[in-house]
């Protein structure tokens, strides 16, 4: 077996169409979407599965995953090479890589929705309606303006996996409801598909046995800043 791949079950809707459009056959393994909540136990749970499927003695093992808040920093292969999607998050990886996040984040900081993000317990669906339940509205809008405060757009992910009627209703009234523009953007399973077609370029990290994942490898360090001019 040359690769066998770990997977974010948020994403699983999009990555089960990707594997079925390239006619994928990688084994996956996927990964409790509620981990994503705490870094440090999605990377000790990573850790875990990694050194599970080594005992399988694939030469690969491909993570489905963005970095998520350090949660792949460290991971470390004893027998297998890691290869992982150069990408910030989840979310990156369903619009096609880091660039597209990023002109999206300049025309207006926005907060990101899939039926994957809606599936999930700890969603902000469920979060608001907590709140709303605990505190009610007026004081539910105080809260939550000051959680996405920097936030203008609630952005829905088309990402062909699913009836996007499905869960519009869902979204248009959280949107409303925190004062959020709503809007529909096009995704990409590109990185996906070369991820499950074994493509792994420039947009992948390979990483070989022994050595941990770094910063660096991801491409995920922040550009060095201008040196001053000494005047010489």
């Amino acid at each position: 077996m040359r690769t066998i791949a770990l997977a974010c079950e948020t994403i699983s809707d999009e990555i089960k169409l990707a594997a079925e459009q390239v006619g994928s056959r990688i084994p996956i393994r996927w990964i409790e979407s509620g981990l994503h909540n705490s870094p440090e136990r999605l990377r000790q749970y990573l850790q875990q599965e990694i050194s599970s499927v080594e005992q399988l003695n694939p030469e690969n093992i491909l993570l489905l995953f963005g970095y998520c808040g350090n949660a792949l920093l460290g991971l470390v292969s004893a027998k297998c090479r890691l290869v992982i999607p150069r990408v910030d998050d989840c979310i990156s990886l369903l619009l096609g890589g880091n660039r597209r996040r990023n002109e999206l984040s300049r025309e207006a900081m926005a907060y990101y929705l899939t039926k994957g993000w809606l599936r999930h317990e700890n969603n902000l669906w469920h979060e608001y309606h907590h709140c709303l339940e605990k505190f009610g509205p007026e004081r539910s809008r105080q809260i939550f303006g000051l959680m996405l405060g920097k936030y203008k757009n609630l952005n829905v992910i088309k990402t062909g996996a699913y009836d996007l009627e499905d869960i519009l209703p869902q979204t248009r009234e959280l949107a409303r409801a925190l004062n959020l523009r709503h809007q529909v953007i096009d995704g990409s399973l590109e990185l996906i598909h070369k991820a499950l077609r074994e493509e792994w370029d420039e947009d992948f990290a390979i990483i070989e046995p022994g050595a941990p994942v770094t910063l660096e490898m991801l491409h995920l360090l922040p550009a060095p800043l201008p040196q001053a001019d000494s005047g010489n």
